[in-house]
């Protein structure tokens, strides 16, 4: 869950109160953030060590609240309350229903009782008492209170959970300190929490924090809304795979962390609903309604504004004096609906939530809504160089129907956002212009603009932002207004736009190529100009990946003399990065290269910036596949925080970077930075860019062991191997090692044929894939010839040796027509076939050492993973051999690299195999020894499902509930990657995770 840590911490605690050190715990946060749901899971976990629970809420009930009401309900799930009543005579205050004992030898006992009661509790037996009695009288129920969870205490843990402290009155209050100040050795855990955000400066609850936190006993724990990954995982796990990614990343992304907020907006989406829910509207709402009439009105106006909105911009806008706006200011700050900030020298008031803003703005009347923005407007006509006010005032006059003036200020702020490095805001901006054009009467138009110009302006920014897709429409809609003007320049020009975002979607190449010919066709007689030197650049380009060279270096050297001639650079610079790469096919490698540095220093020197991402990623490329990944890491790394600086991380070549990275940092073992790397973006891309994000981040996922996770990937994505050849090459080698480590080779090896066939219909050579894929394939039916031979089924075991040999064949074939650019095949080419040869001899008999230490070899120029697992293979057969104590040697190896990787399906299978082999591993393991996924509860429950239990007879033999117990075995299931609780405990025994049970 998102709030592991939190929930270490309260275990911690409760391990603590548990030994005898008894522990107070205040736990903060704002409305909705998970503070309940917390303390839930504390008391579950409590109950299920044997301790004893009590709970109390507060409620709002006005400034002087419900006397004790917390302690009341708690102490009412007391057992046997009678008892302790007659015990601590006191506690009748907290339990008026409470009925005296009668019957034989209790008339005594109840006059004994009434005694005291009496003169503990004013009131009772006609007495009214004064107020000194009434302080000795609570100090007793104090006493009383003590002295109970004392007794409780003695017999077995107590855990004393109070909720929504900043609606307890004063007792209660006076109560809770008395308590925390005489916790010494008693085995308490009390945990109490309270809503931040409502504390506001006289606050009652504030002088009792104080007090409370000079305790030795206390802690305090501040719950921080979700980060953003814990809050994508908290709302996956609400939609239970349900709602798309993309869906699944606004929700998160619009609730900033908040758990209420999430489920709310979630149940939002589900039921197809456009507006906040009411429930969440309500909630949002009620701090707002506690305002005075002045403070209201200046958070309504400030709602029209957005999140933030600067301080003069409020006193011009509200028509308060300078003193009433600061007055309603000072109360919504206080009040925690504003928060006060200081940016760019200009005093701002943001909403504590945007939320809240939407809540307050979707409150206004419609009429109120277009005043408000049209006196934002007027107030933003005169501001001049101010950032961001362009979009604000394109804003405010779209949404106050002045048309003209939007369509000015959208051009005006999509012009700023693409200078700033923001494309995909400049995007949004041009998208607005576009929808006012024919709206706007051409005199209303600015003079420097034309729709053409729009479109094709637009068509970049989409392929910048990571939306190739939308860059082809928008360069599509651009020539067919360049064919009508008769502008032959013009027309070319936007066939080179066009062809360019077609080359940056897969499978468009041959279009490509035709849109480019027809631009050239159209511009070779043109003279000479910086137009025709791009159409030359990008056919020159389009050309080497159709594998063309001879005419591809023929139109790249034109593009470089035509450049030169009119002064275009950028041009220079392109043309300079497509003779690099075909230099490097030719052999020529240094040359290449050096091609490709002069490119990335001409285009930085003209902020050709498109340019030099591109000749940075051939470069990455080149030392990648060259097996040098310490240098292809550095020149990663640079063009990635180059992309980053200038706003182009999600354009074609700050993507291909990125998805490079991934790759990289995987293959070397930085796996923390690569699924960094591999984090969806918060914005919106094309689903072709999230889907190939996802698959090459998919590497880490399943060999780190989360393998639900990387199952459900692979299910969403094996429609989409269409879209993009890394999806289908990433997912089908994932795939398989899935499907590897769940224990389903027969699956596995259907996988792999699966894919082999549809890399042949789609057509191409796929070197590394089909050198990969057999390796996997055959390491697949080698596992299944050994299952069929412990079955003694000699007609499967042949027939799974026979496939799988000939996945090996294919791997050598393969190889020989080396890598499509150079022609031959790079280390990471020949590793892979050299792990097929060695599992060619799994396929035989028993695996060949020598043939596994070729493998480790072969991957050692860097690609530690891959080495650890042939590792693996190699400890296997010379223990095959009788060489026991160099498997013990190979076996330490690879476990200090999949720890140090948290790999845990392959330290599983290490140390499975070392159990096997009578051999302990350096850490200090003991060959019994193994990693446990699972809770001790999870463990037991697993045992049980083993032994054939039903969930019913689970949860009767540990004493807690059906759904308890599919709970557990949800997450059991979810952590071995099992669909099925047979195949939960399958997939165990298979990892010997369930071995000792067989002793």
């Amino acid at each position: 869950m998102a709030r592991d840590r939190e929930l270490d911490r309260l275990r911690g605690a409760f391990a603590q109160a548990a030994g005898g050190t008894a522990t107070a715990v205040l736990i903060s946060g704002d409305a909705g953030v998970g503070k309940t749901r917390l303390t839930d899971e504390l008391a579950a976990l409590a109950r299920d060590k044997g301790a004893a629970v009590l709970t109390g809420r507060c409620l709002d009930a006005g400034e002087t609240g419900l006397p004790y009401l917390p302690f009341a309900e708690a102490m009412s799930q007391v057992p046997d309350r009678e008892q302790a009543v007659l015990a601590h005579p006191a506690l009748a205050r907290l339990f008026p229903d409470v009925t005296l004992p009668v019957g034989r030898d209790s008339g005594e006992r109840r006059e004994a009782y009434m005694s005291a009661l009496t003169a503990v509790v004013p009131g009772v037996g006609g007495r009214t008492g004064n107020r000194p009695e009434q302080d000795i009288g609570q100090l007793q129920l104090f006493d009383a209170v003590h002295a109970l969870l004392t007794d409780l205490a003695a017999t077995a843990p107590v855990v004393l959970i109070l909720e929504d402290l900043h609606w307890a009155d004063g007792s209660t209050r006076r109560l809770l300190s008395f308590l925390v100040a005489r916790l010494r050795n008693q085995r308490i855990l009390i945990v109490g929490t309270y809503r931040g955000d409502d504390l506001h400066r006289r606050h009652p609850l504030r002088p009792l924090l104080a007090e409370l936190v000079r305790q030795p006993a206390m802690e305090r724990m501040e719950l921080a809304p979700f980060n953003k990954a814990d809050s994508r995982l908290f709302v996956t796990s609400l939609a239970e795979g349900g709602l798309p990614d993309n869906l699944v990343r606004e929700v998160a992304g619009r609730s900033e962390g908040n758990a209420f907020f999430a489920e709310e907006l979630l149940a939002a989406y589900t039921e197809d609903g456009d507006e906040l829910p009411s429930t969440l509207v309500d909630v949002l709402l009620a701090r707002v309604e506690r305002l005075s009439e002045a403070a209201q009105r200046v958070v309504r106006v400030a709602s029209v504004a957005g999140r933030r909105a600067p301080h003069a911009r409020l006193l011009a806008v509200s028509g308060l004096t300078e003193p009433e706006l600061e007055e309603a200011l000072r109360e919504a700050v206080q009040h925690h609906v504003l928060v006060a900030k200081r940016e760019q020298w200009m005093d701002v008031y943001a909403f504590r939530h945007a939320l809240l803003s939407e809540a307050v703005y979707g409150d206004l009347l419609p009429g109120e809504r277009v005043r408000l923005h049209a006196a934002y407007a007027r107030e933003l006509a005169g501001v001049q160089g101010q950032r961001g006010a362009a979009a604000a005032l394109a804003h405010h006059s779209m949404e106050s129907h002045a048309l003209p003036q939007a369509l000015a200020a959208s051009i005006a702020a999509a012009t700023e956002a693409a200078d700033s490095g923001a494309p995909a805001e400049a995007l949004g901006h041009l998208e607005r212009a576009l929808k006012l054009w024919d709206g706007v009467a051409p005199a209303d138009r600015p003079e420097h603009m034309d729709e053409v110009k729009l479109l094709r302006t637009a068509s970049f920014m989409a392929g910048s932002s990571g939306d190739p897709e939308r860059a082809v429409s928008f360069a599509r809609s651009a020539v067919k207004l360049a064919d009508s003007s008769g502008d032959r320049r013009s027309s070319a020009m936007m066939r080179r736009r066009l062809a360019s975002a077609l080359f940056a979607v897969e499978g468009r190449d041959e279009e490509a190529r035709q849109v480019i010919e027809r631009a050239w066709e159209i511009a070779e007689d043109l003279p000479a100009s910086c137009e025709k030197a791009w159409v030359l650049a990008v056919y020159a380009l389009i050309l080497r990946s159709m594998r063309e060279p001879v005419e591809s270096r023929k139109f790249a050297e034109l593009a470089v003399r035509e450049a030169r001639a009119c002064d275009e650079v950028g041009v220079v610079a392109d043309a300079l990065i497509t003779l690099g790469a075909l230099d490097e096919s030719e052999g020529r490698v240094e040359e290449g290269r050096e091609r490709l540095r002069e490119a990335i220093r001409i285009a930085r020197d003209d902020d050709a910036l498109s340019v030099e991402l591109r000749a940075r990623y051939y470069l990455a490329i080149n030392t990648y596949e060259a097996g040098e990944l310490d240098d292809a890491v550095r020149i990663i790394e640079e063009g990635v925080e180059r992309a980053r600086d200038t706003g182009l991380t999600w354009s074609t070549y700050g993507f291909e970077l990125r998805a490079i990275k991934v790759i990289t940092r995987y293959a070397r073992g930085d796996w923390d930075q690569s699924e960094a790397a591999a984090e969806p973006p918060g914005m919106r891309v094309s689903s072709t860019v999230s889907a190939r994000l996802a698959a090459v981040g998919s590497y880490v996922t399943v060999s780190r062991g989360r393998l639900a996770e990387a199952a459900k990937l692979a299910a969403e994505l094996r429609s989409e191997w269409h879209r993009d050849f890394q999806i289908f090459s990433s997912m089908s080698a994932v795939g398989a090692e899935l499907a590897l480590w769940q224990g389903r080779p027969e699956e596995g090896a259907k996988l792999v044929r699966e894919a082999l066939e549809w890399a042949e219909r789609v057509g191409g050579q796929w070197v590394l894939v089909n050198i990969r894929l057999g390796a996997l394939g055959a390491t697949l039916y080698a596992d299944c010839a050994e299952r069929a031979g412990r079955r003694k089924d000699e007609r499967d075991r042949k027939a799974y040796v026979d496939e799988g040999l000939a996945l090996v064949e294919l791997a050598r074939k393969t190889a020989k027509y080396g890598r499509p650019r150079t022609g031959s095949l790079g280390p990471e080419g020949r590793a892979w076939l050299a792990r097929a040869e060695a599992e060619e001899s799994r396929l035989r008999g028993a695996g060949d050492p020598a043939l596994w230490e070729k493998a480790v070899a072969a991957f050692s120029y860097g690609a530690v993973y891959e080495q650890a697992v042939c590792r693996w293979r190699l400890a296997e057969a010379l223990l095959g051999a009788d060489r026991r104590d160099d498997a013990a040697e190979v076996l330490k190896a690879a476990d200090e690299v999949a720890a140090r990787l948290d790999a845990r399906p392959l330290r599983d299978a290490l140390r499975k195999l070392a159990r096997r082999g009578r051999i302990a591993l350096s850490d200090g393991q003991t060959p019994s020894e193994t990693l446990d996924p699972f809770t001790p509860r999870e463990r037991t429950v697993l045992r049980l499902v083993a032994l054939g239990r039903t969930n019913r007879q689970v949860g009767e033999e540990l004493f807690i509930s059906e759904k308890t117990v599919s709970v557990h075995l949800s997450r059991i299931m979810a952590k071995l990657g099992a669909a099925r609780r047979a195949e939960a405990v399958a997939i165990a025994y298979d990892r010997g995770l369930l071995e000792e049970q067989h002793a």
